[in-house]
């Protein structure tokens, strides 16, 4: 499987497992703990979640889930900002490992900006750090102008990842944040790979499904493998079906060549221009 790079060495597969309304109905609890499991089967091990997810019920399926198994995950949980002054942060952390039933995280995202200033959540964020409770931290729908803020600031530049809106339909960002953050050496992780609600565009696009047919795969694997081709996008498909999972696993091992993706550009043309960051 393709992998990504943090900045500090770290190595993780491409392709990872997002919770985003997980644990949210009693009914399909049991296939959503399946469904991570397998994935970790998979080698899929970045499990992200937030602590706004079901305000708290994705965090504790997700203990459920890698409880016995927390050695194989690379767990990413999300803090929002309206816990982003420097002691709202520790505390949220701490109840974020409470419910994730673990002493640490593998990385802490600001969810989104808000009133507080960068400088003090990063403060907080790396006494974290000191303290063993996280590993890495990072942000959450900055744009180009919010990472080149959080650049200046003290211990900005410790950032190690900012996950962001990526796919097929959305890709404002490969104007100036994906080279920006591929200069700096900071991946992108993306989140709704393939798109949110309703996806028809891409998986009723006659482009996407010749792809999908000439390589004998399904069109979400091509949308999918598409988003981590550049070497420095880590995607986060969620899937609450093990099934899904699987065939979201064999897509991180798809090559496009340069004609395929020439022809997604036909279909989906890169941006020419600036585009405000989109978010879900």
């Amino acid at each position: 499987m393709k992998t990504i790079t943090l900045p500090d060495g770290t190595e993780l597969a491409a392709i990872g497992q997002g919770t985003w309304y997980m644990g949210d109905d009693e009914s399909t609890r049991h296939d959503e703990i399946q469904a991570l499991r397998t994935g970790l089967d998979q080698e899929l091990q970045v499990i992200d979640t937030a602590e706004m997810y079901g305000d708290g019920r994705s965090e504790r399926l997700v203990q459920e889930a890698i409880a016995n198994r927390r050695e194989k995950v690379f767990l990413v949980s999300k803090v929002l900002p309206s816990h982003a002054a420097f002691d709202d942060v520790l505390a949220a952390c701490d109840r974020s490992l409470e419910r994730l039933g673990t002493d640490y995280l593998d990385l802490y995202l600001l969810h989104w900006r808000g009133a507080v200033p960068l400088g003090e959540t990063v403060a907080a964020f790396e006494q974290l750090k000191e303290e063993g409770k996280i590993k890495h931290w990072g942000v959450s729908n900055f744009d180009t102008d919010d990472m080149e803020e959080l650049w200046s600031v003290k211990n900005g530049q410790n950032c190690a990842v900012n996950q962001v809106l990526y796919n097929l339909t959305a890709r404002g960002i490969e104007y100036d944040l994906l080279p920006w953050q591929k200069e700096k050496g900071i991946p992108i992780m993306a989140y709704c790979p393939l798109a949110q609600g309703d996806r028809k565009e891409i998986l009723h696009n006659a482009a996407v499904r010749d792809l999908a047919k000439a390589y004998g795969v399904s069109v979400s694997q091509i949308a999918l493998a598409w988003t981590i081709q550049s070497g420095h996008v880590l995607s986060i498909p969620k899937a609450g079906q093990a099934a899904h999972v699987v065939e979201n696993a064999e897509a991180g091992n798809l090559v496009l060549n340069k004609e395929d993706l020439a022809k997604l550009d036909k279909e989906f043309p890169p941006p020419m221009s600036k585009v405000p960051l989109e978010v879900v």
